[in-house]
């Protein structure tokens, strides 16, 4: 008589798509311990790391609003569990529907504060890190328009030089015509308004380059910027709010607003790239994570009322997940 064999049993007495999901997670855990941990390391291995909301436009409140929202949803990934346990699967699908809102709400939230930055200019390896910085990079802006204002004209050329020196040619044939075709009035009028727009640029890009170069106060009148130089004498020096305060002059003028209108002046931040660098690889790997989470529940409503009640409890836990690595860096990023 042979004895009965053992019933076989699992190691862990769980599905194996939990036990997938907790092994997917712990390596998602690993990985944001990386990240946590390189910023807390590169926070506190840097002396001046900015943290001032008005420089780094980081918003608290923003932050703590869509720290709500995540805890909200997961509450409502719970309820929608639990209603389908309960052989409720309209209310589940409900739920879940509120749990979509709040994510895609946390996403709309995140894209505004995102905007705001790129409005003031904190973009990873574009911000300043000190006054002359700060000064060349506005210079370079105001460059770059100058380029597009030339290369939009209506003339032959490949370089600034030539297209500009076409540019009065062209305007001495057009007023010598006695009379001009409706297209060459057009074209006339197109070129008298750029070359008013252009007298008043290139004299004011000059005034600002050249102090900024030799770091000389607006004080110093542009004319004897030159005998400066050669004379070597003392010079008041330029700080970087007086090169905005003289900027926002020639910004304001009727004839530059439209040309100059855009230009983002960023103050100098000092670590501000390597700031810029972590928080949007941090929170741009978080929304990542959060974009994962709202397909998974698009899945769940597309599979409709016979869905699995253990498939929407393994998404919570993925959206559990999602929702405390956020806990973790929302006082890492906006409050410390």
């Amino acid at each position: 008589m042979t004895a009965a064999a053992h019933p076989v049993r699992m190691g862990l007495p769980i599905p194996n798509s939990k036990l997938g999901m907790w092994l997917f997670l712990g390596t998602e855990i690993m990985l944001f311990t990386a990240f946590i941990g390189t910023f807390i390391v590169l926070r506190l291995g840097s002396r001046g790391w900015p943290t001032d909301p008005h420089v780094t436009h980081i918003n608290v409140w923003a932050g703590a609003i869509n720290t709500f929202i995540l805890l909200f949803s997961s509450y409502l990934v719970v309820v929608a569990h639990d209603k389908l346990l309960q052989n409720k699967p309209s209310a589940a699908r409900l739920a879940i529907i509120g749990a979509l809102v709040c994510g895609l709400a946390f996403l709309g939230i995140k894209s505004v504060e995102y905007r705001g930055k790129f409005d003031h200019g904190i973009i990873p390896g574009r911000i300043p890190e000190n006054e002359s910085q700060a000064m060349e990079n506005v210079l370079r802006q105001v460059d770059a328009r100058m380029e597009r204002l030339v290369a939009s004209l209506p003339v032959e050329g490949d370089k600034r030089d030539v297209r500009l020196t076409a540019v009065d040619q062209e305007l001495l044939d057009l007023k010598a015509k006695s009379e001009p075709t409706p297209a060459e009035v057009i074209q006339l009028k197109t070129l008298e308004s750029f070359k008013t727009t252009w007298d008043a640029l290139l004299p004011a890009y000059l005034n600002l380059r050249d102090h900024a170069r030799d770091k000389i106060s607006f004080t110093v009148p542009f004319a004897e910027l030159e005998n400066v130089r050669a004379s070597q004498t003392s010079a008041p020096p330029l700080s970087f709010s007086e090169f905005v305060d003289e900027f926002e002059k020639v910004r304001q003028s009727d004839a530059l607003k439209g040309v100059l209108g855009n230009v983002v002046v960023t103050q100098p931040i000092v670590y501000g790239n390597l700031f810029a660098s972590t928080y949007f690889f941090v929170t741009g790997f978080h929304a990542i994570h959060v974009i994962v989470g709202l397909l998974l529940f698009l899945i769940i409503l597309a599979w409709g009322p016979g869905c699995s009640a253990l498939f929407v409890e393994n998404c919570g836990l993925y959206w559990h997940f999602v929702d405390v690595v956020w806990i973790f860096l929302f006082p890492l990023i906006y409050i410390l």
